[in-house]
C-alpha cells in the first residue's frame, strides 16, 4: 500500500486547530505542536468498510418513519473526488442534521423547537463506480447555539466520509448558497477565505425534480489545491 494514499494534507485549506471566534476551541485545541504517529498496518488496511451492506432507505432521510417529515424536500447530489479530479470509488458516505425547525433528534439537543416524530436526520450512502452519492432529505433550518449574543448557526448538513479503513475518514460540514448567516457564523469564517466557497452547495435546476424536490450538488474534493475544507 503506497505511503501517499495517507500522507496527511498541507496547509491553507483546512480550519486551524485554534479560532478565538469559535469559542470551544479555545478549550480543547493543542497548546503544544502535535506529534505525528506512524499509521500501522492494522490501521490502513482495517476493518473494510467497502462490504458494508446498506439498507435501501438509508440514502433517503424522508423515508425512514412511518410518514413524511415536515419541510421541504430536496436532493443532495455530488461525486468524491481526489486531487485530480478522478472519482473515489466505492466510498461510504454519512450524513447527519437537524429537521426541518432545527433541531437534532438528540436528547442533548434542548433547543425550543418542535421535534419532527418522522425525521432521524442520519443516512448513509456508498458512492459508486464514478464516485456519485446521492441523498435525499429535508432543508435543515437553522438555530441557535450560544457562541455568543444572538448566535444562530447557518442551514448545514454535516458530512463524514470514510475509505476502506477508519484512518481514511474525513468530516466536513455543506451549507446552503448565498445564506445571509454565514457572514455571521464563526465555523464558516474559521475555513481559510480562498476555501470557503468550497463549502457551499450548488443549486441545480437539472437536478431539481418538478413539483416534488430542489436540487443542490456538493463534490467532495479529498485533498490537493482544491480540497472540501475538512474539521
Amino acid at each position: 500500500m503506497k505511503e501517499e494514499t495517507y500522507r496527511r494534507p498541507g496547509g491553507g485549506q483546512h480550519p486551524p486547530n485554534l479560532s478565538p471566534e469559535y469559542k470551544s476551541t479555545t478549550g480543547r485545541s493543542p497548546a503544544k505542536p502535535a506529534i505525528v504517529l506512524p499509521q500501522t498496518l492494522s490501521e490502513i488496511t482495517g476493518p473494510l468498510l467497502q462490504t458494508e451492506r446498506l439498507d435501501a432507505s438509508e440514502c433517503d432521510l424522508t423515508r425512514q418513519r412511518m410518514g413524511e417529515p415536515l419541510g421541504e424536500r430536496i436532493i443532495v447530489e455530488g461525486r468524491v473526488l481526489d486531487e485530480d479530479g478522478r472519482p473515489v470509488p466505492n466510498a461510504l458516505v454519512e450524513i447527519w442534521q437537524c429537521n426541518a425547525a432545527g433541531r437534532y433528534h438528540h436528547p442533548g439537543d434542548q433547543h425550543d423547537a418542535p421535534l419532527d416524530p418522522n425525521f432521524y436526520g442520519g443516512g448513509r450512502a456508498r458512492a459508486d463506480a464514478e464516485g456519485n452519492y446521492r441523498f435525499v432529505t429535508v432543508k435543515p433550518g437553522a438555530y441557535p447555539w450560544g457562541n455568543h449574543h444572538n448566535a444562530w448557526r447557518p442551514a448545514h448538513i454535516h458530512f463524514s466520509l470514510f475509505g476502506p479503513a477508519f484512518a481514511t475518514r474525513l468530516i466536513t460540514q455543506m451549507y446552503f448558497p448565498n445564506d445571509p448567516l454565514l457572514a455571521f457564523d464563526p465555523i464558516y469564517n474559521s475555513v481559510p477565505e480562498a476555501a470557503r466557497q468550497r463549502l457551499q452547495a450548488a443549486f441545480d435546476m437539472e437536478l431539481t425534480q418538478p413539483e416534488w424536490a430542489l436540487g443542490y450538488r456538493f463534490d467532495i474534493v479529498l485533498r490537493g489545491r482544491h480540497a472540501t475544507p475538512m474539521e
